[in-house]
């Protein structure tokens, strides 16, 4: 049911005149063979023109452009691409920029897996950073500088673990690295924000795996 009110949204946007697109999760689902629990939908509609288009949506993430439209009793995010400034607290940006292309929307996201964009209708596979070849290979990679992704937003090492774990992926040399060097950054980050990610480690899947690289990074 997810996948269908996402399409028919992204289809409301598209006879609208704007770009629409799957992202993220469900992308990399949908590649492993795995049923996403939910879907993303990324365009380059402004929150406020999404809204239009949907009056009963609410804008959940104003700073961040994110909008959530509920249709069939279904909650679909609606993100408008966008680039990233400096994120001084480790945690948000500071500011951020609206993007009428999805190419700077997948450089400012965490990890390559997880910036894959998809054609809600054709099926066409946007990527920009080599997802389609880390999900083949079984790697955890941090797009661009992980030493930078990591000082962005700290909690980000922990969902490397989260998304290598209940895979069996290996987190790449590079990414690796620079999450032994940065490993303290993470007691910057609020507890209730480890505490969520810690209990996806422990009950998505691969609960030891993500010990074990906890341990080791």
């Amino acid at each position: 049911m997810g996948e269908s009110t996402a399409r028919r949204i992204a289809g409301v946007l598209r006879e609208s005149g704007y770009a629409a697109l799957f992202v993220g999760g469900c992308v990399r689902d949908t590649l492993l063979g795995i049923t996403p629990k939910d879907f993303d939908v990324a365009t380059n509609a402004r929150p406020e023109q999404v809204i239009a288009r949907f009056p009963e949506a609410e804008t959940v993430g104003a700073h961040f452009g994110v909008v959530l439209v509920r249709l069939d009793g279904v909650s679909v995010e609606v993100a408008t691409f966008r680039s990233d400034s400096a994120y001084s607290d480790g945690r948000h940006p500071d500011r951020v920029s609206y993007e009428a292309e999805p190419r700077a929307d997948a450089m400012r996201r965490d990890f390559t897996i997880n910036a894959l964009f998809q054609d809600p209708f054709s099926g066409q596979i946007l990527d920009y950073v080599g997802g389609q070849a880390d999900l083949r290979e079984g790697v955890v990679r941090a797009i661009g500088d992980a030493e930078a992704r990591f000082r962005e937003d700290h909690l980000r090492m922990l969902r490397a673990v989260r998304f290598a774990a209940p895979f069996g992926f290996r987190i790449e040399d590079g990414t690796r690295r620079a999450m032994e060097r940065l490993h303290g950054l993470i007691h910057k980050v609020s507890v209730e924000r480890i505490r969520e990610e810690l209990l996806r480690i422990l009950t998505e899947g691969g609960a030891r795996r993500g010990l074990e690289l906890m341990d080791e990074c």
